[in-house]
């Protein structure tokens, strides 16, 4: 009966919003830029476009998460930046313990990336290695699968690029000063939010500043049951300084901080329970320098970043302990221009992680990891229908372990991608990529299991992880209609879990659709993945830090113009069907059971009064029909009896926003 239901409501839904996107063809033909009123573009292709390699290769299968998508989730978390991209599933429903998964697999597999530094520091695996605050950011691409030789090391499984705000994306044209004031409310939990940012500029000089806090209750789920540990007390900050000479040189400087401290459940990712609450002191820093020479020619056009992130949690679950990672990194790199479409860009790389864990009781104990690469990367246009990208990268690591143990590892990796415009309308792609991965660093709660006798771990048994990665897939367009996909495969080989390894694999398919009209704009995306450790497919706790089963997923987002209010209106579907998992490894013990399927509905109209410029009051129902359900990437929905961290409930928000 629950699966006829969840049928029932999901073709109701679809069938509604087909009938929307029918009846609003009346209004035009498609565009893809943001409107004169200053209405944001939900279309992804307005952000390709401001990527200057976008039209690249290996850029063919990324995917670009659309300026509205980013605006809307400014007043909440990486849940809403994803929002519309069902490859990327987001679980965990609170920012402390959100886990993102991109085709099924952890982004602890993927080289992730903040203004050119690298992130990723491995924390408790109760809780997510990584927070990001949405109201800074400006640009996320995902490369799934395949990334390309510059992106970064050991992206195994991929890669995941983001941008913060600069004092350009705030200021008017021909204006030395600007920034907005964000307020918001939202009734489940009483959850309020407040934001600013101030920015100025005069002669060459760029100053931002961005604060924004969020606090709040438990809030409750679909059924009225209160999820302890789940009150927002989240304070973040940006501060970023630049100089850009009239020559070109570009010069940056920007430090970033992200503080969570509030009692939570005794495993944070976990749903209430009968042990007493705990308090999740939690801590994330960036800090960047980047320079860049924008005027160059043909053969000079370098880039250099460095920086330092890193994650520190204090969790006295057993006792006072207290985990830290920490990753300072840098990159050099040159990028040869030999004609408008063919370039090759090269450099080197470095970082250094460690990851350490002191408690009450046990005294600081480390993991280490130094990894310095070589890369290039050549993109070009052979032919009007042929793109081409590959590249190179060959990377040493030196590895030291808790126990004093160290060696090292060497490795290449090569990528190829290639798309071909069979006509004006239809394109094909494919990619491949063989990835070094080293030997990573552990999750640092638990590096005391290795102090206990008997238990610790055979470093000299491990392996390096080496990755393979395919995709194949297509791009179908017709005036404002834009229709592909593409089916992917991932091979890891020898991950690590503590002292052993294991082969890891997820294979599926995702398909898209997006359709534009003059005054609003639709994309719809569907993701099938399947996971499985050393070929049997397992539950989500023998794939914990690697990745999910998720199953089948769907997202479809639409917005439209009201010009004769001044209004924008537009809803979203989060979709997930019943999936079993239909565990096969002699691994598991515990009794499984279904994941369900769920249909969420949500529903937004802003208004902007003409008389004030710049002003925007918006009004949002999320989870309209009070759906109870974890999200399909949250930890533990396969285990029976598991108390899993279901998302809110019926949630009613308004939000103000003032721009000057």
């Amino acid at each position: 009966m629950t699966v006829a239901i969840h049928s029932v409501r999901a073709c109701l839904l679809c069938g509604s919003a087909c009938v929307l996107l029918y009846a609003t063809q009346a209004f035009g033909q498609a565009s893809n830029e943001t409107s004169d009123d200053g209405t944001i573009s939900l279309d992804p292709i307005v952000v390709r476009k401001a990527d200057p390699k976008g039209d690249a290769a290996d850029r063919a299968s990324s995917v670009y998460v659309a300026d509205a998508e980013l605006e809307r989730a400014r007043s909440g978390d990486l849940k809403d930046v994803f929002a519309g991209i069902a490859s990327v599933s987001v679980g965990g429903a609170i920012p402390l313990a959100q886990k993102i998964f991109v085709n099924g697999i952890d982004m602890l597999n993927l080289t992730i990336s903040l203004d050119g530094v690298l992130q990723n520091n491995r924390a408790f695996h109760h809780v997510s290695a990584n927070v990001f605050d949405p109201g800074l950011l400006k640009f996320v691409r995902v490369d799934p699968g395949i990334a390309a030789a510059d992106t970064g090391p050991n992206a195994v499984a991929g890669a995941v690029v983001m941008e913060t705000v600069d004092a350009a994306d705030i200021i008017r044209d021909g204006e030395t000063f600007g920034g907005n004031v964000r307020l918001s409310y939202g009734d489940n939990g009483d959850t309020w939010g407040r934001s600013v940012t101030l920015s100025t500029r005069a002669q060459g000089f760029e100053v931002l500043l961005y604060g924004r806090s969020v606090t709040g209750n438990d809030y409750s789920d679909g059924d009225d049951n209160v999820m302890t540990g789940t009150g927002a007390d989240l304070q973040s900050g940006l501060l970023k300084l630049a100089y850009e000479t009239d020559t070109g040189h570009r010069f940056e400087l920007s430090g970033q901080q992200l503080q969570d401290s509030s009692l939570r459940n005794f495993r944070a990712n976990f749903g209430p329970g009968t042990r007493p609450l705990v308090r999740y002191d939690t801590e994330r820093s960036t800090y960047a320098f980047n320079y860049a020479f924008l005027q160059g020619g043909a053969i000079w056009n370098p880039e250099v970043v460095v920086g330092f992130s890193e994650s520190l949690i204090n969790a006295p679950l057993f006792e006072e302990s207290e985990g830290t990672t920490n990753t300072l990194s840098a990159k050099i790199q040159n990028t040869f221009r030999l004609s408008e479409t063919d370039t090759i860009v090269a450099g080197i790389d470095y970082y250094d992680r460690q990851g350490s864990y002191q408690s009450d009781v046990t005294s600081q104990i480390d993991e280490t990891t130094q990894n310095i690469g070589l890369f290039a990367q050549a993109r070009f246009e052979p032919t009007n229908r042929w793109k081409i990208s590959t590249g190179l990268r060959f990377d040493h690591q030196d590895f030291e372990g808790v126990n004093g143990f160290s060696d090292s590892y060497s490795g290449a990796s090569g990528n190829f991608s290639a798309t071909y415009a069979l006509t004006e309308s239809l394109s094909l792609r494919a990619g491949y990529s063989n990835v070094f991965g080293g030997l990573q660093i552990e999750d640092n709660y638990i590096y005391d299991i290795n102090l206990i006798p008997g238990r610790e771990w055979d470093y000299a048994g491990l392996e390096p992880s080496r990755s393979q990665n395919w995709n194949l897939g297509f791009d179908w367009t017709n005036g404002g209609l834009k229709v592909g996909g593409e089916a992917f495969l991932t091979e890891i080989e020898d991950v690590r879990n503590g002292g052993d390894t294991f082969d890891f694999k997820s294979e599926g398919f995702n398909l898209y659709a997006t359709y534009g009209w003059a005054d609003g704009f639709a994309r719809l995306t569907f993701s099938d993945s399947e996971t499985s450790r050393d070929g049997d497919e397992v539950s989500s706790f023998y794939q914990l830090d690697f990745g999910a089963p998720l199953g089948q997923v769907l997202a479809l987002e639409v917005q439209q113009q009201l010009p004769r209010w001044n209004m924008l209106v537009g809803g979203s579907i989060d979709m997930a069907l019943d999936y079993d998992p239909n565990p096969s490894s002699a691994l598991e013990v515990d009794p499984l059971r279904t994941l369900e399927g769920y249909t969420v509905l949500n529903l937004f109209a802003e208004y902007t009064p003409p008389r004030f410029r710049g002003v925007t009051f918006r009004g949002e129902v999320q989870n309209v029909f009070d759906e109870t359900y974890a999200d399909r990437a949250t930890y533990g929905g396969d285990y029976a009896g598991f108390a899993a961290l279901n998302e809110p409930g019926r949630t009613f928000v308004i939000e103000a926003v003032a721009r000057f």
